[in-house]
C-alpha cells in the first residue's frame, strides 16, 4: 500500500441512493482530484468493500488512515452527512449488498482495534432506496456530494 489514505466509496448504483458513495468517487475524481494529495486515493469499490478490506487487512503496509463513504438509511433528514462510529453501525443483516453488517462491520472494528490503521466512516442520509433496479440519486442526496467532497478532502490532508 502506497497511500497513506484510503477512501473507499461503498454503494450499488442500481438502486437509487445507496449508489452515493460510487457517485461520490466520480464526482470527487472530476473536481477534486488536482486537491488531493499524493499520498492519499479514492475508490470506487461498489459493492466489494469485504474484498479491499480482507486484501488491507492482510498487507504488511497498511494505509495510516482508511475512509469509508456510504449512504445511510437512519432517522436523518435526506442529505445530512454524518461521521459515524463503527459502533454505532447495527451488526443485523440489512441485504445482500450492504456495507452496514457483518462481515464488514467486523472488518473494519479489527483494523481500528488491531493495527495502528485509523478508520473513519462518513455517510450521506439516504431518501429513497428502492426494493428493486432503480438506478439515480435523489435530488436531496445529490446535492450533498460537494460537501461530502470537501469534508474527505480535509480529512485526507495528513
Amino acid at each position: 500500500m502506497k497511500n497513506k489514505v484510503l477512501v473507499l466509496g461503498c454503494g450499488n448504483l442500481l438502486f437509487g441512493d445507496d449508489g452515493f458513495g460510487p457517485a461520490f468517487v466520480d464526482y470527487f475524481n472530476l473536481h477534486f482530484k488536482d486537491k488531493l494529495s499524493s499520498d492519499a486515493q479514492v475508490v470506487d469499490v461498489g459493492t466489494s468493500v469485504r474484498d479491499y478490506l480482507f486484501d488491507i487487512l492482510l498487507m504488511q503496509d497498511k494505509p495510516k488512515k482508511i475512509i469509508i463513504v456510504d449512504a445511510h438509511t437512519g432517522d436523518y433528514k435526506p442529505g445530512e452527512i454524518l461521521e459515524i462510529d463503527l459502533d454505532q453501525i447495527s451488526p443485523k443483516k440489512i441485504s445482500d449488498f450492504s456495507l452496514h453488517q457483518f462481515p464488514t462491520i467486523n472488518l473494519l472494528k479489527e483494523l481500528k482495534q488491531n493495527t495502528s490503521v485509523e478508520v473513519k466512516v462518513f455517510v450521506c442520509q439516504t431518501e429513497f432506496v428502492p426494493d428493486e433496479v432503480s438506478p439515480g440519486l435523489s435530488d436531496s442526496v445529490k446535492k450533498a456530494i460537494p460537501k461530502m467532497c470537501e469534508i474527505i478532502l480535509k480529512e485526507c490532508e495528513v
